[in-house]
């Protein structure tokens, strides 16, 4: 594997990695899980939520594969069976629920981060070479490397200076693209890890669509709050006019300034955030009000999805924010009707809209034009953006 950029390696063949490249990418995900410690080591007191996270990627590995006495059965393991004792005693009571505050100092949890992932190898080593067997190991890979994005709203959320910056594109607008008439596989087939999310491939027909070439920039959405959208009841549905009023919104989250420019806090730092870059921040309710201010709509996932596929060529740009579509999260036809052993099911009381895509700190590993996210309309903590289809 010399000369493999492990950090790029794509989506696709990462989820059907053997045993070396497998051991390279975690290797990989724990240095730079590591890296984000210690750069814990100067984060205010507040930020125990993301002590808390980085202490799970350890429990969460070591639970799922050295303590799993049936980690080589994979998905068909029986996942209420007891589980080995953990080499830090107090694992799991410290990370396998959410805390207020940490009961352990972070260098503690570095020293778990090193031993958990060191027990991980040994084991890899050992496995057989098939998807059963290497389950739970794809599983801890795209857990860490997804862990990457949490750390970084986490702390933009808490104003933490990680000496992150957004890379964001700026580019010139380009015309909507048409589609024609398609029939589109949506969703992932059998074969290597496939998230519960992806399951499974089901055809869709789809009729004609335009749909915007990238996401909505910060110009246009200034064009919404300059016209009094935020104070327009009109513009926005039911629930999403209850939330502004609640949050009392009148620019998306972390802007504090959208007359002559946009001014946001980006990780502790106001910064001028150029109007040809997306915009950013913005939840369900406020993507939802700007397509209908701006006589638009915004596209559904097999749009979104067939778009990303067929429109690489033609300009179809992606990847800077995570952007919301029309949907409610809902299980595709034939997914399982209960979370698979490790992954996260998707019940709860209050329905999710769905996201695509990726943002500028998701890592190379996880951008795939298949990955399904979802969260509550008003969540615009996250860096999230969205793009518009015509009526």
């Amino acid at each position: 594997m010399q000369g493999v950029e492990i950090a790029n390696v794509d989506t696709a063949q990462m989820r059907h990695a053997g045993k070396e490249l497998l051991s390279l990418a975690l290797m990989d995900a724990r240095n730079h899980s590591l890296r984000w410690a210690a750069a814990f080591e100067a984060a205010p007191a507040g930020a125990a939520p993301l002590l808390w996270q980085l202490g799970r990627l350890g429990w969460f590995q070591e639970y799922w594969i050295a303590r799993n006495v049936q980690r080589q059965r994979g998905e068909r393991c029986d996942a209420t069976r007891p589980k080995l004792v953990s080499i830090l005693p107090e694992a799991d009571a410290l990370f396998e629920s959410p805390r207020a505050a940490p009961m352990t100092d972070l260098q503690t949890i570095r020293q778990y981060l090193v031993d958990s992932l060191e027990t991980t190898l040994e084991l890899l080593e050992t496995a057989a070479e098939d998807d059963d067997a290497l389950y739970f190991y794809r599983l801890a890979l795209l857990r860490e490397d997804d862990c990457v994005e949490r750390f970084a709203l986490l702390a933009q959320t808490l104003g933490f200076d990680t000496g992150l910056r957004a890379p964001l594109t700026t580019r010139p607008m380009r015309p909507p693209l048409l589609f024609p008439a398609t029939r589109i596989a949506l969703g992932s087939a059998p074969g290597g890890f496939v998230p519960d999310r992806e399951k499974w491939a089901h055809e869709v027909v789809l009729p004609e669509f335009e749909i915007d070439s990238q996401p909505v920039a910060w110009a246009q959405y200034g064009e919404f709050v300059e016209d009094g959208g935020y104070d327009d009841r009109r513009h926005w549905a039911p629930a999403g006019w209850d939330w502004v009023q609640a949050e009392g919104r009148r620019t998306p989250r972390f802007v504090d300034q959208m007359r002559q420019g946009v001014l946001q806090q980006r990780f502790g730092k106001l910064l001028r955030v150029p109007l040809a870059q997306p915009a950013m921040h913005v939840s369900w309710f406020e993507a939802d009000a700007w397509c209908r201010w701006a006589g638009r709509r915004l596209p559904a996932e097999a749009e979104w999805e067939a778009a990303a596929l067929q429109g690489a060529t033609r300009g179809f740009h992606w990847g800077d924010v995570r952007e919301w579509t029309a949907g409610t999260l809902r299980p595709y036809p034939g997914a399982p009707s209960s979370a698979s052993p490790g992954q996260s099911g998707d019940a709860g009381a209050q329905p999710r809209r769905v996201l695509r895509g990726a943002s500028f700190v998701t890592r190379g590993r996880l951008r795939h034009e298949q990955v399904r996210d979802a969260e509550a309309p008003g969540f615009d903590e996250g860096f999230c953006g969205f793009r518009s289809c015509a009526v």
